[in-house]
C-alpha cells in the first residue's frame, strides 16, 4: 500500500486536477440536464464524463508507469500509461456516439420551449471558465517542460500551441481535451441562444452533433498517440537534437546508430558512435560522459545507452539532415563502452 501511495504522488498532477474539475463539472451538468432535458447540455455532460474518465486513467497510468522494473518485467512499466489510455478511448467513443445520436434525435424533433434558458447558460458558462482554467494550466506545463519558465502572459498561449506536439503524452491529452471542452461549452451556449431567439430551434441538436464529432477527433488523436507509445515510436525531433550533441565532440567520426524511442511519458536513447581506433580508453570515457550528460539534461530522456566502435571509413550519418544514411551493417571489433 505504501508503494501505491508513493507511485500516486508521482502521477501527472495536471491530469489529476483536470479529472477532479471535470468530475465536478460533469455532476453539475448532469443535475441540470435532469432538470431541463436540454440536449446541448447532454452533449456537454457526455464530454465532461469522457474527459473525467480519460484524465483519471492518465493519472493512474502515469503513476503506475513509474513502478521500477521487476524480474518479470525487466523493461519496466513506462508503456502502461499508453495501454491504459487505449482502453479509455473505447469509453469516450461510446459517449461520442451517444452524443451524436441524441443530437440527431433533437434535430428531427426540436424542443418547443426554452424555459430553463438562463440556468443552462449559467452552468455552461461556469463550466467553460473552469475547463478554460485547466486548459491554461496545461499550456503553462507545456512551456515549462520546454524550459520556458520565463514565458508569461499571452505568450504562454501562443508558445503552447506551437509546441503542443513536443509535450509529454499526459500534458498533451489534457491540452487537447480541455481545448475541445472549452470550445464545446461555448458552442453549446451559442446554440441555446439561437434556439431560444430564432426560428432555428434545432440548433441545440446540431451543436450536440458537432460536440460529438469533436469527441471522436479526441478519441482518434488519443488512440494514435498512445498506440505509437505502446509500440515504441521514434521521436525524430529528439533524434536530430541528440545527433547535434554527439557532433559537438570534435573527436567523434561518425554515428553508426541513433534511436530515441518513446515509452509512455519517457524517452530512451541508444547510440553507437564511431571513434578512431588509436583513441585511449580515458579519452573515450570522457567523450562518453560529455555526451551522456547533455542527453540526460533533456527532461523527458530518462536513460541512454552509448556504444563505441572503430571508424570503418564509411559515413553512416548525414550531418546536413541529422539522420543515418543507411542501416547498421555490423558492430565491428573495436573498443566499446556502455
Amino acid at each position: 500500500m505504501k508503494e501505491l501511495f508513493r507511485l500516486l504522488k508521482q502521477g501527472s498532477m495536471s491530469s489529476l486536477w483536470a479529472s477532479i474539475i471535470n468530475a465536478v463539472v460533469a455532476i453539475t451538468k448532469g443535475v441540470v440536464f435532469f432538470i431541463t432535458g436540454n440536449v446541448a447540455m447532454f452533449a456537454e455532460l457526455m464530454h465532461s464524463i469522457g474527459d473525467t474518465v480519460n484524465q483519471a486513467f492518465v493519472y493512474i497510468g502515469s503513476a503506475l508507469s513509474n513502478k521500477p522494473p521487476t524480474d518479470r518485467f525487466p523493461e519496466g512499466f513506462a508503456r502502461l500509461v499508453n495501454l491504459v489510455l487505449l482502453g479509455a478511448v473505447l469509453i469516450v467513443g461510446v459517449l461520442a456516439y451517444e452524443t451524436i445520436k441524441k443530437g440527431i434525435n433533437r434535430i428531427i424533433a426540436p424542443p418547443e420551449s426554452n424555459e430553463w434558458l438562463w440556468l443552462n447558460v449559467s452552468v455552461l458558462g461556469i463550466a467553460m471558465i473552469l475547463e478554460g482554467f485547466v486548459w491554461f494550466k496545461s499550456m503553462k506545463e507545456i512551456t515549462a517542460d520546454l524550459g520556458g519558465e520565463d514565458i508569461k502572459g499571452f505568450n504562454i498561449i501562443s508558445e503552447s500551441f506551437k509546441n503542443v506536439g513536443k509535450a509529454n503524452p499526459a500534458t498533451k491529452l489534457v491540452f487537447l481535451e480541455d481545448a475541445v471542452a472549452t470550445s464545446g461549452a461555448f458552442i453549446a451556449i451559442i446554440a441555446i441562444f439561437i434556439g431560444a431567439y430564432t426560428p432555428f430551434q434545432s440548433a441545440e441538436g446540431y451543436a450536440s452533433v458537432v460536440i460529438g464529432l469533436m469527441l471522436f477527433l479526441v478519441v482518434g488523436r488519443i488512440f494514435l498517440d498512445n498506440a505509437a507509445g505502446a509500440l515504441g515510436a521514434a521521436d525524430q525531433d529528439m533524434v536530430k537534437k541528440v545527433g547535434e550533441y554527439v557532433y559537438e565532440e570534435p573527436k567523434v567520426k561518425d554515428i553508426r546508430k541513433l534511436a530515441v524511442m518513446q515509452e509512455g511519458n519517457e524517452l530512451h536513447a541508444e547510440l553507437k558512435i564511431e571513434l578512431e581506433s588509436d583513441m585511449t580508453i580515458a579519452e573515450a570515457d570522457q567523450i562518453h560522459d560529455n555526451i551522456e550528460k547533455k542527453i540526460l539534461d533533456e527532461k523527458r530522456i530518462t536513460d541512454v545507452i552509448i556504444e563505441f566502435d572503430d571508424h570503418d571509413d564509411t559515413q553512416h550519418w548525414d550531418e546536413s539532415k541529422n539522420e543515418t544514411k543507411n542501416s547498421e551493417k555490423g558492430s565491428g571489433d573495436g573498443q566499446s563502452k556502455q
